[in-house]
């Protein structure tokens, strides 16, 4: 599996972004905010989607030997993680991407922050009726799940594949309403994230986020478009580990993070549960922030 290095996503960063997603630290020592403290018999809950993804077994026992208890926290939709950690439900995250995170702390004026990155993954287009994009037809319907930030990039998906024309030509905030309806091929239909693998019997494709692609009995490689990971436009779709802003400091989650991208367990376990397509990266969390803070004040902006 690919590893970019600290220079290459150095360069992503510098990209324009619209040339296109209870109780805290339960702890016997009292690590906090600073960073400080013993982080000996630290109990860390983190919210996640997806926790039978073969990452998180092996992320668990090496986050242990360092004397760290992770409690997961798993979620049956996108919604709900950013709230809880919000809330102090959870102490971290880890199952969005920054166009994801910066639209969450706009609509909800809260300060969550990234404080490391874990992969890239491609966004993929599947159905269960034809093999390849070309072959689907005029005026069938194409489902994209409902919520802004992966809607956008399923949209650019679609433009990319030849099925919808989008009249500003696409960027991080393109919904339905951009698609020129007179110039694309298909229909477009929202649905919540979760519900466009059950939606297959009944269009001609679907936009499936990857936490929800074995659920529908499909493999990554069915996909029959795709996004480019690639692409050095794609910083703002980098997945992250995410604290409340107060905690972005704190060594215990730090070292989570470090064991995340840096153990060879984990990482084989991540490339097994995106089917070999994640990219991990290891990107500056000053970049992460520089990011987010262009998202939020482009998402500001569009309203």
């Amino acid at each position: 599996m690919s590893r970019r290095t600290t220079s290459v996503i150095a360069a992503l960063a510098a990209v324009p972004l619209f040339v296109v997603l209870a109780g805290c630290a339960t702890a016997s020592s009292d690590a906090g905010s600073d960073g400080g403290g013993s982080t000996e018999n630290e109990v860390v809950k983190i919210g996640i989607v997806g926790k039978g993804d073969a990452q998180w077994e092996p992320f668990v026992a090496a986050a242990a030997e360092e004397n760290i208890t992770v409690e997961l926290v798993d979620f049956g939709s996108y919604e709900q993680p950013n709230p809880a950690l919000t809330e102090g439900e959870v102490d971290l995250n880890q199952f969005q991407h920054i166009v994801y995170l910066a639209q969450y702390n706009v609509a909800s004026g809260s300060d969550l922050t990234p404080i490391g990155s874990t992969a890239i993954y491609p966004l993929g287009l599947y159905s269960t009726k034809y093999d390849d994009v070309d072959d689907i037809k005029e005026g069938e319907t194409v489902a994209v799940p409902d919520d802004a930030s992966n809607q956008a990039r399923a949209l650019l998906v679609l433009q990319s594949a030849g099925l919808v024309e989008l009249k500003s030509g696409g960027t991080i905030f393109s919904d339905i309403a951009d698609v020129d309806t007179e110039k694309s091929k298909v229909k477009v239909q929202a649905l919540e994230a979760s519900l466009t693998p059950t939606s297959l019997p009944d269009v001609a494709a679907a936009v499936i986020n990857n936490d929800f692609v074995a659920d529908a009995g499909l493999s990554f490689e069915d996909a029959i478009a795709q996004d480019d990971p690639e692409d050095p436009n794609a910083l703002p779709y980098v997945n992250i580990f995410a604290s409340r802003a107060e905690d972005a400091d704190n060594e215990t989650y730090l070292k989570l993070v470090e064991i995340f991208q840096t153990n060879e367990d984990v990482q084989a376990g991540l490339a097994e549960s995106s089917g070999d397509t994640s990219v991990s990266l290891e990107v500056p969390v000053e970049d992460l922030v520089d990011s987010l803070a262009k998202v939020e004040k482009d998402t500001e902006a569009s309203k």
